[in-house]
């Protein structure tokens, strides 16, 4: 069922999702893939959807750096780089101290997280505070920014948000800090320069 962005659809889109639904919504990079992170039952309907293999963890979107430190641990430079880039393209990975969330996305020690840049999204986390917030596209297959090719191309998912098409700088930067050191795991559109100047 396709739904659109207005406040009404938002409404029934959030509690779908605390009902457990699995739903596809708009976010600034790509086309995303969403559920419950508290809904062990939804989270694996994500992996089936997508065929990705259980030992990949999923990310969570955040509607504010005040909501993703509920589940996780910031150290300075990761609280400047959220700071600096939130809502935006930057996904951190963090310690997670949420054990609840930990199991339910059957995680290990760290959690990726994100606060996006779409008003949609950030319509529809004001709602639900957290997401799992993962591409709408089979695992390997290029993500969509396009809703019809997105709706014609996936099936499993309960509700669609048509954002319409989304103009993106491409996917988010990932990034892990040890030891204060900036590390890039996926290149995205926040450069590792513009990083590295907050250290």
């Amino acid at each position: 069922m396709k739904i659109s962005c207005n406040d009404e659809d938002v409404q029934k889109a959030a509690s779908a999702i605390n009902d457990g639904a699995v739903i596809v919504f708009p976010t600034d990079t790509v086309y995303g893939l969403g559920c419950n992170p508290y809904n062990h039952d939804s989270v694996l309907s994500l992996y089936e959807i997508k065929k990705r293999e259980k030992t990949k963890p999923f990310p969570v979107l955040g509607y504010s750096k005040e909501e993703l430190e509920k589940i996780a641990e910031f150290s300075p430079l990761e609280e400047k780089i959220a700071e600096k880039f939130w809502p935006g393209a930057i996904t951190l990975i963090l310690k997670v101290k949420d054990q609840e969330i930990q199991k339910s996305l059957s995680l290990g020690e760290k959690i990726a997280v994100r606060v996006p840049n779409n008003k949609c999204a950030l319509a529809l986390l004001k709602e639900c505070k957290l997401l799992v917030g993962t591409s709408a596209n089979i695992s390997e297959t290029k993500p969509f920014n396009d809703p019809k090719e997105c709706s014609e191309n996936l099936i499993g998912y309960d509700l669609f948000i048509d954002g319409g098409i989304i103009s993106s700088k491409g996917e988010s930067t990932i990034v892990e800090i040890e030891n204060n050191d900036v590390k890039i795991l996926r290149k995205g559109s926040i450069s590792e320069e513009m990083i590295k100047e907050l250290n």
